[in-house]
């Protein structure tokens, strides 16, 4: 199987980009991940991965998007990126995860990825904007992964995504990519509608169309439609999981997750500090479903209450590593998700998200104002932590990078233990008033 991954890569990819993702994404991200470790023993933090949404807009219309797309168009300007993805650099960062709305909605998204040639970007969109002119732009830059949004079958994809005719829109998009030979992924929100993509005849179906790497996500009922009818049930969580593992040990092509270590146990990417997110407002959240938010990119130094700032030098604006390091909303978020669960507080424990929210008094960073209130409302849910039915990773390598680059880096060990944490069972998951967890002792 490795081989057979190793001859694609060779064969299928243009050699030049395959040298900007080993040495971009794969040595200097590794370097990133050792510099965070460090800063953790050292007590301070900076996440060596961050998402940023740099446009809300989108032409999509997707059933439980949490984004407000049709709200009027907001998105971060080239200085502010420029600015932001600089600061994380002289932290050690050399990985940015670029979101919306429909991200090539942004007229300045190519320049802003090109002025960063010794960055790597990977790009989630519908693929609806990537012309080949788009692709040859891309293999030219050399420094992007485009990760595409493949929902279902056409009635499935139409009935998802809002609109008529999305696949074979997406599909031309994705095509025009593989043409140009650009490093590119696929990518599916996993729900009860398009369940049937975890097969092995649409793993090789991505392997045939020249597909380097793919992502199975699973659908989180949130925001102002937030469908709960198309959660994955816990047995379907499960299976999903072992399939990507069997897959993994078997195919060639690169099979993400980003929700379990090597061992196979549950963990939050924003939990242990791997990555935060920030959104079309400039808003510092947990992650892009948490949609509050006490800190921005736009805070100036002089308007900081609590320990004192340095001014960057050029712009007045607090520096990136005193919001990261100081903010007290995402260090108890942190805590209070890592010690409560190896799953997905949202989910899990809305109530707790309410009364950290509350705490803070941190901000509705949507254009609707209606964070609290969907949030209010929100049942608990099963997520992917299934204390007992561990799957760990068969493939070696797999488990090798996990080991030393995705894990929870003592996270849960510092402030969860499994035995404290005490969940009725029950069909659809724990409840606000049975659902107890206790700290450890």
């Amino acid at each position: 199987m490795y081989l057979r991954l190793a001859k694609r890569l060779v064969v299928e990819t243009d050699k030049r980009l395959l040298w900007k993702l080993a040495w971009n994404m794969g040595w200097k991200g590794m370097r990133s991940i050792q510099r965070h470790k460090r800063r953790l023993r050292r007590g301070e933090f900076f996440p060596p991965f961050i998402y940023i949404s740099i446009i809300n807009s989108c032409n999509l219309r997707c059933q439980g998007c949490w984004v407000d797309v049709a709200a009027k168009q907001e998105k971060i300007e080239v200085a502010a990126m420029d600015r932001v993805i600089t600061e994380a650099k002289a932290m050690g960062n050399s990985f940015f995860g670029i979101l919306g709305g429909e991200p090539f909605m942004h007229a300045d998204l190519l320049e802003i990825m090109a002025r960063h040639p010794d960055a790597y970007f990977q790009v989630f969109t519908n693929g609806h904007f990537i012309t080949d002119e788009v692709a040859r732009e891309l293999r030219r830059l050399g420094n992007v992964t485009p990760l595409v949004s493949v929902e279902g079958n056409e009635i499935v994809s139409d009935q998802r995504r809002g609109r008529l005719g999305v696949l074979s829109q997406t599909m031309e998009g994705l095509a025009a990519c593989l043409r140009n030979k650009v490093m590119t992924g696929v990518c599916t929100s996993l729900c009860q509608t398009n369940y049937d993509l975890v097969s092995e005849a649409w793993i090789d179906r991505l392997i045939e169309m020249g597909v380097m790497y793919c992502w199975f996500h699973v659908y989180r009922a949130v925001g102002p439609e937030s469908k709960p009818e198309l959660c994955l049930t816990p047995d379907q969580q499960l299976a999903a999981r072992r399939f990507v593992v069997e897959m993994r040990a078997k195919k060639p092509i690169v099979i993400i997750d980003a929700y379990y270590d090597g061992e196979g146990r549950a963990l939050c990417p924003a939990a242990t500090g791997f990555t935060h997110h920030i959104g079309p407002w400039g808003d510092i959240e947990p992650c892009p479903v948490i949609q509050f938010a006490r800190e921005s990119i736009y805070d100036r130094a002089a308007e900081v209450s609590g320990p004192a700032s340095v001014v960057d030098g050029r712009d007045g604006y607090r520096p990136l590593r005193d919001v990261f390091q100081q903010s007290e909303f995402l260090r108890d978020f942190r805590e209070i998700a890592a010690t409560n669960t190896r799953g997905c507080i949202v989910l899990e424990r809305p109530d707790l998200l309410r009364e950290l929210v509350e705490k803070h008094t941190a901000r509705d960073t949507t254009a609707r104002r209606r964070a609290m209130a969907e949030l209010e409302l929100m049942q608990p849910r099963p997520s992917q932590y299934k204390p007992g039915d561990e799957i760990p990773e068969k493939s070696l390598a797999y488990r090798l990078a996990k080991y030393f680059f995705f894990n929870d880096y003592g996270t849960y060990g510092r402030l969860f233990r499994a035995e404290n944490w005490k969940q009725p069972v029950c069909q659809d998951g724990p409840t606000t008033e049975s659902a107890r967890f206790s700290l450890p002792v």
